[in-house]
């Protein structure tokens, strides 16, 4: 109470101008139209300012739930959008889907190598098993080789041992999609022959010829082709639509039928 007291008394003339210019400015308000029109004004335009100051703040908070949501929707539009032949919306829970979507993020990434591996947050535990394709929003990351009980690896498309079957979009012209090293935003489609058309610009997708891509997820663009006399298969630089040096949100996608589509392939294989 005694500091409060000598606060007072060393500056009670401050203490005493401020005191005098809000009474002032309140008795010019109250008097004068004008001045309380200025007045009010002023109030709103910097109540107006704290509450957008406010609204922002809170929208940044709220981004990494929003950004769920958003997450969670596009896993629900997704599992439509590869089981098209589904007849209506009502069997969107219905067990007869052949593809299923879960939702995961990228906690370690790399590109810089010849074989390239990238950990993701989903694991056994979330039912994440080998085989199983990996996607983002703009097209394929790779397929899933390890898995623990939270986490799992996934082999990139830039890593020397992948090999995705691709297709060149609207067409049944299938190839292999690999990659030579050379560049962390370009892998090679090998195996087109030399009788098909091809334009630079023109989109690569996966093709059917898998039990773990959907057909026509997308992949990149033709940057660059060859054909030396002798061959006759092109050589297809393809520009890849993901930034594999910025990911962190991705779909893994499970076939159900992939454990009897692969049994049926070992026979065969077995016959032969």
């Amino acid at each position: 109470m005694q500091q409060i007291i000598n606060f007072i008394l060393r500056n009670k003339t401050t203490l005493l101008y401020l005191f005098l210019l809000t009474l002032g400015m309140a008795m010019s308000v109250q008097s004068h139209s004008y001045h309380r029109a200025r007045f009010f004004n002023s109030a709103n335009w910097l109540s107006g300012g704290l509450y957008n100051i406010q609204s922002d703040i809170s929208s940044y908070f709220n981004l990494r739930e929003e950004n769920q949501i958003l997450v969670e929707e596009n896993t629900r539009l997704r599992n439509l959008l590869f089981n098209l032949e589904i007849d209506s919306l009502a069997d969107v829970a219905s067990d007869n889907f052949p593809f299923e979507v879960v939702p995961a993020q990228i906690i370690k990434n790399s590109y810089a190598f010849r074989n390239n591996y990238i950990t993701i947050n989903k694991g056994d535990e979330n039912g994440v098993k080998q085989d199983m394709g990996v996607i983002t929003s703009k097209g394929i990351l790779g397929i899933v080789e390890h898995t623990t009980d939270k986490y799992a690896a996934v082999q990139s498309v830039l890593n020397t041992k992948s090999n995705i079957n691709a297709k060149i979009k609207n067409t049944n012209n299938f190839g292999s999609l690999k990659w030579n090293t050379e560049r962390f935003d370009v892998v090679q489609l090998e195996d087109i022959p030399r009788i098909v058309p091809l334009n630079i610009g023109d989109t690569i997708v996966t093709g059917a010829m898998s039990s773990i891509f959907p057909e026509n997820i997308p992949i990149g663009t033709i940057k660059k082709f060859d054909l030396l006399a002798s061959e006759n298969f092109f050589t297809i630089d393809v520009a890849l639509f993901n930034d594999m040096t910025n990911i962190k949100n991705i779909y893994i996608i499970s076939n159900k039928n992939s454990a009897e589509i692969r049994s049926l392939e070992e026979k065969i294989n077995n016959d032969q």
